[in-house]
Order: C-alpha cells, then sequence, then structure tokens
C-alpha cells in the first residue's frame, strides 16, 4: 500500500474526538505555564501570542486538507472541520485574552486601538470573516444553505487565513522567520487555489481528485 493511500485509511479510521483532544493540548500547556508562572515578565503577553499562533497553524491545516488531496491523494477530509473549529477556538481564546486580560475590558481605549493600529484592525476583520464559518460547521447548516452555497460561504477561510498572516506580520514589524513561514503558507495556498480555479474556467479541470 502506497503511503498516501495508509495515511488516507489511517485518517478514515481514526475518529474525530482524539483530533480534538490533540488540538486541545496547547492551550493546556499554556494554562498550565501561565498558573505556574513559566511564562516569563509579561504572561500576558505570552499567552495572547501564542494562542492567536496556534489559531493561524490550525487554520493553516484545515486549508492544506484539500491541496493535500490534489496533489497527494491524502484524504483527510473527515478531519478539515475539526481543524476548522480549533483554530476559530484558538483565535476566539486570543481575542477574549486582548479583551479581558490585556485592555482590560476598556471598550474606548479598544475602539481607538481598532482604528489606529493597522494589525488590530486586520486581525479584526480576519476574526469576523471566521464568525459565519464556525456557525455552520454543522451538517444541518449544509443541509439548509445548500452544498454550493455553503462552499461559497466557506470560501472565507481564505481571507481569514491571509487578514491572520497580515496581522502576525504587522505586529511584530521586523519581518523573521515565523510570521515569514505563516505568510508563504498561507499566500502559497491562495496561489494554488486561484491556480486551480483558473484552469477550471479555462476548462482544463483540476489535478488530481477533486
Amino acid at each position: 500500500m502506497r503511503f498516501a493511500e495508509r495515511v488516507t485509511t489511517l485518517g478514515r479510521r481514526l475518529p474525530r474526538w482524539p483530533v480534538y483532544a490533540a488540538g486541545a493540548l496547547p492551550a493546556a500547556w499554556l494554562a498550565f505555564r501561565l498558573f505556574t508562572g513559566g511564562l516569563g515578565a509579561d504572561p500576558v503577553k505570552v499567552v495572547e501570542h501564542e494562542l492567536g499562533e496556534w489559531g493561524l497553524v490550525f487554520l493553516i491545516a484545515a486549508l492544506s486538507v484539500t491541496p493535500l488531496r490534489r496533489v497527494a491523494g491524502i484524504n483527510l477530509m473527515k478531519h478539515r472541520r475539526a481543524l476548522g473549529l480549533l483554530a476559530f477556538f484558538y483565535v476566539l481564546l486570543h481575542l477574549l485574552t486582548w479583551v479581558l486580560l490585556d485592555m482590560q475590558l476598556l471598550w474606548a481605549e479598544m475602539l481607538k486601538d481598532i482604528y489606529k493600529r493597522p494589525y488590530i484592525t486586520v486581525g479584526m476583520a480576519g476574526f469576523a470573516a471566521m464568525v459565519p464559518l464556525a456557525v455552520t460547521a454543522n451538517n444541518r447548516a449544509i443541509r439548509r444553505m445548500g452544498a454550493a452555497a455553503w462552499q461559497r460561504l466557506h470560501r472565507l477561510a481564505y481571507l481569514a487565513a491571509a487578514a491572520g498572516a497580515i496581522h502576525y506580520l504587522l505586529l511584530v514589524k521586523t519581518v523573521t522567520f515565523a510570521p515569514a513561514a505563516y505568510a508563504g503558507a498561507v499566500f502559497g495556498l491562495l496561489a494554488l487555489r486561484a491556480g486551480w480555479n483558473r484552469r477550471l474556467r479555462n476548462g482544463l479541470g483540476g489535478l488530481g481528485p477533486t
């Protein structure tokens, strides 16, 4: 059996709950370090940063499922929803950390920051794009909306990922390896998607299984 077939078989046999359980481990480890004083002099900033980074990691993982199937023949579609919901979970915690611990519910100051600081503006736009994705990440929503409309809505995941990558780049100001790598992954996935769409419009078909 080829490697792709082995991974696909393993993915199909694996229940969804271990994916959620494994996905929660970074948050649990972060909480442990927070409550044991292992996050240094500014623990709130560390929590905020790591939650946002994990949100971006899971979002990129969710968006990589279709390219893996089309290019490598590895089918992990069963777990794409779990990866997307984990991404939303971490981004939501990232936002709540900023609202509750960093800004301490100072709404006027938060509004000023959203308006004046581009990285916060972009980050908020990315979060706003993720909300309808999380709300409709269930079979009932697919039945009510219809598969085609549901798929169109969930293209917002690319907007959310792009916003997340730009948010990170603007935040660090000086580009380092991590934000550059995440941005490269996101915009590489966007380029793949654009290329496949162009081939479909030109009547050339897709690459590999759809």
